[in-house]
Parts: C-alpha cells; sequence; structure tokens
C-alpha cells in the first residue's frame, strides 16, 4: 500500500455511536438497508480508491461478498492547508460523495483515508495542529463521518515535527467530537514497527491523542516469505509497543491494534500475499480479536487480464473479490 501509490496518477474496536443526525442518518428510501449507526466502518473496511482505472461499483462488491464498509482513499493537501480528495477533487458535491452515498443507501458506510505515500500531506501543509484539525473537522463534518484513517507515510511519517502535528490536531478532533473513531496507519517491519513508528506510538501516548486504532501495513518487505507468518510477528510487534506506551494488558493491546494487507502480488518482487495467508490472517485477527482488518485494495481483488496492471487486479488466480470475501468475515 506504500510503493504501489507511487505508480498511482501524480498524487495518489467497536464504534462509538454520534448521536444526532450523523450518527443516526440510513439508507434514505431504502427500507430493508441497515441504519448507518449499526454499521462499524473501522473493523472490516477494505480500501477503495476512484482516482484511476476502472474501479468497482461498491454496491455490487457489497452484495456479492457481504462487506459493509470501505475506506475511500485519499484525502491530500490541495498545495495548502485546503483538503480536497487527491488533492484536487472536491470534498463534497463529486463523484466521490456520490460514491460514498451509494455505499450508505446499500446499508453500508464508509471510514475517509487522509495520506497515503504520494500527493502533498495535510500534515507537511498545514502549519500548526489546530490548522490541522480545522482540515480534518471540514472532511468529517462535510461528510458526516463517523471515523477517518490517517494512513502517515513517506515524510509525513519520518519528521517528528509533523508527527506531533499530526497527533496534537487528532487530540483536537476528538476533543470537538469524541464519537468519531480514530485510526493510524503506518509501515511496518517483520518484527514490528521500526524507530519512526515506534516514537508514533509513544508520543501518541504522550500527547493524549486519542488514537482508538494503531494499524501497520505488514508488506513490502524483502525476499518474499510466509506472509500470513511476517503479518503476525509485525502485528505483535505492534501490540508491543502498544502495550507498552499505554500501559494496557495484553487483551487491551490488542483490541487496541489492526491490520491492513496487500491482496496479491505486492510492490516487492518474489512477495506475494495469498488468499490462503488471508485466511490464516483472519484466523489469528479473530482470536487476538484485533480492531481491524483491511487491505489494499478492493480495486485489485479481481484476476488479471487485458492488459491490466498490478493496480487494478491481484496478480494471482482467484475469483472476483475473493480477498474482499475473507475480510468480510471478520468481526473484531
Amino acid at each position: 500500500m506504500r510503493n504501489v501509490r507511487r505508480n498511482l496518477l501524480a498524487v495518489l474496536g467497536a464504534g462509538a455511536l454520534i448521536v444526532g443526525a450523523a450518527g443516526l442518518a440510513g439508507a434514505q428510501g431504502t427500507p430493508n438497508a441497515t441504519p448507518r449507526a449499526a454499521v462499524n466502518p473501522v473493523t472490516a473496511s477494505p480500501y477503495l480508491y476512484l482516482g484511476w482505472g476502472n474501479p468497482p461499483d461498491p454496491a455490487s462488491v457489497m452484495k456479492a461478498t457481504g462487506i459493509r464498509a470501505f475506506t475511500m482513499a485519499f484525502v491530500l493537501s490541495d498545495g495548502g492547508c485546503n483538503p480536497k480528495w487527491d488533492g484536487n477533487r472536491p470534498i463534497t458535491g463529486g463523484a466521490d460523495q456520490a460514491t460514498i452515498d451509494k455505499i450508505r443507501a446499500a446499508g453500508g458506510d464508509v471510514i475517509v483515508s487522509f495520506g497515503g505515500w504520494s500527493g502533498n500531506k495535510l500534515g507537511e501543509h498545514c502549519g500548526n495542529p489546530n490548522a490541522l484539525a480545522g482540515a480534518y473537522l471540514k472532511v468529517i463534518d462535510g461528510l458526516k463521518l463517523r471515523a477517518i484513517d490517517i494512513d502517515i507515510e513517506n515524510t509525513e511519517f519520518t519528521n517528528p515535527t509533523v508527527q506531533d502535528r499530526v497527533l496534537g490536531a487528532l487530540r483536537i478532533v476528538k476533543q470537538k467530537n469524541p464519537a468519531v473513531r480514530v485510526v493510524v496507519t503506518f509501515g511496518t517491519t517483520t518484527t514490528g514497527p521500526d524507530g519512526d513508528g515506534q516514537r508514533l506510538i509513544r508520543r501518541g501516548a504522550q500527547l493524549g491523542a486519542k488514537v482508538d486504532v494503531w494499524s501497520v501495513m505488514p508488506f513490502d518487505f524483502s525476499g518474499g516469505g510466509d506472509m500470513a507468518r511476517y503479518t503476525e510477528t509485525a502485528v505483535d510487534g505492534l501490540h508491543a509497543q502498544v502495550k507498552s506506551a499505554f500501559g494496557v494488558s495484553d487483551d487491551q493491546a490488542y483490541r487496541m491494534i489492526g491490520l491492513s494487507s496487500m491482496n496479491g502480488r505486492t510492490d516487492n518482487a518474489g512477495e506475494t500475499v495469498t488468499l490462503a495467508n488471508f485466511r490464516t490472517i483472519l484466523g489469528y485477527a479473530q482470536q487476538h480479536h484485533l480492531a481491524r482488518f483491511s487491505f489494499w485494495s478492493v480495486n485489485r481483488d479481481r484476476p488479471c487480464g487485458g492488459g491490466a496492471g498490478g493496480d487494478a487486479c491481484s496478480g494471482t488466480s482467484q475469483q472476483p473479490w475473493d480477498f474482499t470475501k475473507v475480510v468480510a468475515r471478520f468481526t473484531g
């Protein structure tokens, strides 16, 4: 979910209910749809990206797989402290909001992701935590969100000043709207977060950022190997860091963490996360009651053919939406 984004266009737990219209809004005009407040957008929500190629119809994917939520990517900076989809499409009133409305009308919901590998990051273009929190809240309020994902990568991840700005902004967001669930997603080694990731978690605890879920991306390692085992060791390493930073029990720490995998061939030659790996990861995630199981991306969850590249298919032998069907079984 990191290097693959360089190839895109130029830019690329239990949910709390919000009281009021935003939290109680269901699928208007769809009598049999599940009310939106009953859908947890954090737990099982693979990434869906509208910025390139032939994005799948989310309502059709929902019907075929049972998935109820998607992680919509990515909100970036327009060059200043103003959020836009991919840095150039309006947050409301365009195709992205129409897709969100369609998901909700089918009885689902979304968590919106800020960041990714490429493009201008709000964390770098907003000058202070208050301004950055304002940018986050503009999206939360405009789309009536119950959850956000801060996919902190590349220079936004490796800069301590920016890390602290992001965490400070999230603290403000939670103060203003404590019902919004916050996920922070970042890269990892096979044994857990690297130095930058460890710092991010420690500072999150020290600054009182109130992050609900710390989630790692266990792929893009070197040399291939058993990706199910590497995923487990990476998440166990995350567990140890969260347990230490927050002083919680083993069970509490597992319920504060999650993972976002990549389906099929990854960005690294020889590395493949297979469907069998996904099934093993599902068992591990269920056993430990993780807060989140996601992957990059639904766009790739189909067999290749007709010249489709790695951004539009998994590169493995599969039927459409096989990986999504596994994630749809995850209940936390």
